[in-house]
């Protein structure tokens, strides 16, 4: 029997529960954890069994699976609760990597990702980002991730506000606001954050790279023609073919990388023409 003073704990944990529970509810079958590929170009693979498997519009990625793309390999994915999350050329990204916390979105070992976290009917939508290098958690905002060789991972937040924690050091976690950046070096810990007058013109540069290379790169690939070469023009398993491969994108310049005592997060510089 429920007391009445006790009614008002009751409505609160009901409220929170309410909040909560959607989020991870969407993890509670296969269909609803997968990401689905929205747009898909080049050659973009699956690990099945430790042997890539072509992906396609519609295709279907369970959590704890390997994604792949060749050198001329881009895709798009969406998730249940309509956040996405692009995959660029020549990376390598687990989706999911820990089924059991709905939060960790994708751990990446190499490459370039970029990230729209939708929020949950107005409330922070939690998720993270892993690198050998770094931690990064948002509730809802679009933000760029690279890794750039083995010891160092670049972050760029478009919209939103996004926290960087180191992955291997003791510290606190760096905020970044929209057009700040911050470099994640293995063995140096996390700079003290900079303001930069220029950072938000940096960031419309950088979009405005992204903008054309989005205008190359998202075509949808065909149900018919050859098989896309990226990779040296092997078809894999699953391939139904597609079409030519689109030319190299324009090139997106990072900032400047410095010796590590210079990390910290600023401006990019406009990008190279």
């Amino acid at each position: 029997m429920v007391r009445l003073r006790s009614l008002p704990a009751l409505g609160l944990l009901v409220a929170a529960t309410v909040v909560v529970c959607p989020a991870q509810l969407l993890q509670t079958d296969s269909t609803t954890a997968a990401a689905s590929v929205v747009t898909l170009t080049g050659q973009v693979s699956v690990l099945r069994d430790s042997q890539p498997w072509a992906l396609e519009v519609g295709s279907q990625v369970n959590p704890q699976q390997v994604i792949l793309t060749g050198p001329d390999g881009y895709a798009l994915f969406r998730i249940a609760d309509g956040s996405t999350f692009e995959v660029f050329p020549n990376s390598r990204v687990t989706f999911r990597s820990h089924p059991g916390d709905w939060r960790d979105l994708l751990e990446m070992w190499l490459g370039r990702v970029k990230v729209q976290i939708q929020k949950f009917n107005g409330q922070p939508n939690h998720n993270r980002v892993r690198t050998p290098t770094a931690i990064i958690s948002v509730r809802g905002t679009v933000f760029d991730v690279s890794i750039e060789e083995e010891d160092a991972t670049l972050v760029l937040v478009e919209e939103g506000q996004v926290a960087v924690q180191h992955a291997l050091q003791a510290g606190e976690a760096r905020l970044l606001n929209p057009g700040e950046w911050i470099r994640v070096y293995r063995n140096v810990p996390l700079a003290q954050k900079r303001l930069d007058k220029g950072s938000i013109i940096g960031a419309a540069l950088r979009a405005a790279t992204d903008a054309i290379y989005t205008a190359v790169y998202r075509t949808p690939r065909g149900s018919s023609g050859p098989a896309p070469s990226g990779g040296g023009g092997t078809p894999l398993p699953g391939d139904r073919g597609g079409t030519k491969p689109p030319p190299a994108p324009p090139p997106s310049t990072p900032p400047p990388s410095g010796p590590p005592s210079d990390a910290g997060a600023g401006a990019p510089p406009p990008p190279t023409p």
